[in-house]
């Protein structure tokens, strides 16, 4: 394996979690590596460019270079995205997730960096998981993410059904979310299915200025009226 420093660099770049201002939520680092990279491999082209003009609008947009990398792109083309690495030139990979990597498809990029010699450099930013389980009051030595729950309505109580048992045999938290229009059908099959004495941990709109995070007893959020449509939410369950 080829590790000669002549190769450039994959940058991993952290962008904000929604409408925030980027300069409070992101280092400086972010604004001074975006600054003097044009190649990125990015999950949203629309998306990625406005966060781009956002961290650095000084940033002429037609030196970009963007490759779009999403769960339709063919893993033959994944070679072809990392070919500026093998010829001395830095990339950055953004995410729609906020951190690269993490719950998005850029791990397969990071890996095969990794299996071709290219230094991996993740630069600091905010990530919904670890912030939700940061204000959760819950777990923070052993937790788990578990990315989506089935869309089938058994397999979805059966799937609460055993991350609570697993919460609470393992004392390990357990992190999910749903696509974000489903958000309140999943509150309300959360309240149907778990425990009453389950603790759960809503977190909406993270570094927002609507950022909701709360964690209260099941019954007790029988009591509570809160409408998370279409808001980033990470959901956090543990049974003590």
């Amino acid at each position: 394996m080829n590790t000669t420093n002549s190769k450039g660099k994959l940058y991993l770049i952290p962008t904000t979690l929604g409408e925030s201002n980027a300069e409070e939520v992101l280092p400086i680092l972010v604004k001074r590596v975006i600054e003097v990279i044009d190649h990125y491999i990015v999950e949203n082209e629309k998306t990625a460019r406005k966060s781009i003009k956002a961290v650095y609008p000084e940033k002429v947009q037609a030196s970009l270079i963007l490759s779009t990398l999403n769960k339709h792109t063919d893993v033959t083309e994944h070679n072809e995205m990392l070919k500026p690495c093998l010829q001395g030139i830095n990339v950055g990979l953004m995410s729609e997730a906020g951190c690269p990597g993490v719950a998005d498809p850029g791990a397969a990029i990071v890996k095969l960096a990794h299996e071709k010699g290219i230094q991996v450099v993740p630069l600091v930013g905010p990530s919904s998981i670890l912030l939700a389980m940061m204000a959760s009051g819950m777990n923070g030595q052993s937790f788990a993410f578990n990315g989506y729950l089935p869309i089938d309505k058994s397999e979805k109580k059966s799937a609460l059904k055993n991350y609570e048992k697993l919460s609470q045999d393992k004392n390990q938290s357990q992190l999910f979310i749903e696509t974000p229009y489903r958000n309140n059908k999943l509150m309300e099959d959360l309240l149907q299915t778990l425990n009453p004495n389950t603790h759960l941990c809503i977190s909406a709109d993270i570094t927002l200025p609507t950022e909701y995070i709360k964690t209260f007893r099941v019954n007790d959020w029988k009591k509570v009226k809160i409408d998370l449509h279409n808001r980033p939410t990470i959901f956090i369950i543990h049974k003590m």
